[in-house]
């Protein structure tokens, strides 16, 4: 079932959960370590090269960012959903006080906000195994509802070879492998996150 992007576009930055915008939409969070691309990710789904902001610092995203997303199929009609980028987790130079602020309004966000259907956990295609990532995955899976579901994607996959490419496809069956430079099979990323974001 194919969508055809209409729109995309910033609607506002959120410090912590009172500040977001109101539940209108099903939302789609997107999650990873600082640099995995999570922004250039965004800006791929939505075919804009500066809808989300992407830095060269790693860190630097520190609000919950959301973006409108407007969606036709020829059998659903026009669908709306927020996508949501949120601030990256681990390389962060910031003070102690300041970071325990952010997790603690990260948390708060991930585990309350209603209308969030999916979670979208990027990870770097060249670092697949690291302890932060596996953390990530038993602090969703701890709270997720059943109304809600968990994707991995992996980013930067044109970066491997052929056969590092077969090693981490048979180790992740479930996950889907993005490539911003190739844009590889992103109208099928794009069904399937919407289809997942639906219930379907």
């Amino acid at each position: 079932m194919h969508y055809q992007l209409l729109r995309s576009s910033f609607v506002t930055s959120a410090q912590n959960i009172l500040e977001c915008p109101s539940p209108l939409f099903s939302e789609v969070v997107f999650l990873g370590r600082s640099n995995v691309g999570k922004s250039t990710f965004i800006n791929l789904l939505c075919n804009q090269k500066n809808l989300a902001k992407s830095s060269q610092t790693p860190g630097k995203t520190q609000l919950i960012n959301f973006f409108l997303t407007e969606w036709f199929n020829q059998n659903q009609g026009i669908l709306k959903f927020y996508f949501v980028d949120l601030p990256g987790f681990g390389y962060a130079k910031v003070a102690k006080t300041q970071k325990e602020l952010w997790n603690k309004n990260l948390i708060e966000f991930l585990q309350q906000r209603d209308n969030i259907k999916l979670f979208v956990h990027l990870i770097d295609s060249r670092h697949p195994f690291l302890e932060i990532d596996k953390n990530l995955v038993s602090f969703i899976t701890r709270f997720l509802r059943k109304d809600q579901k968990f994707l991995q994607i992996f980013t930067k996959f044109d970066k491997l070879n052929a056969n590092e490419k077969a090693k981490l496809k048979k180790a992740f069956t479930t996950a889907k492998f993005s490539s911003s430079l190739q844009k590889t099979n992103i109208v099928e990323i794009r069904d399937f996150l919407i289809q997942n974001t639906l219930g379907k």
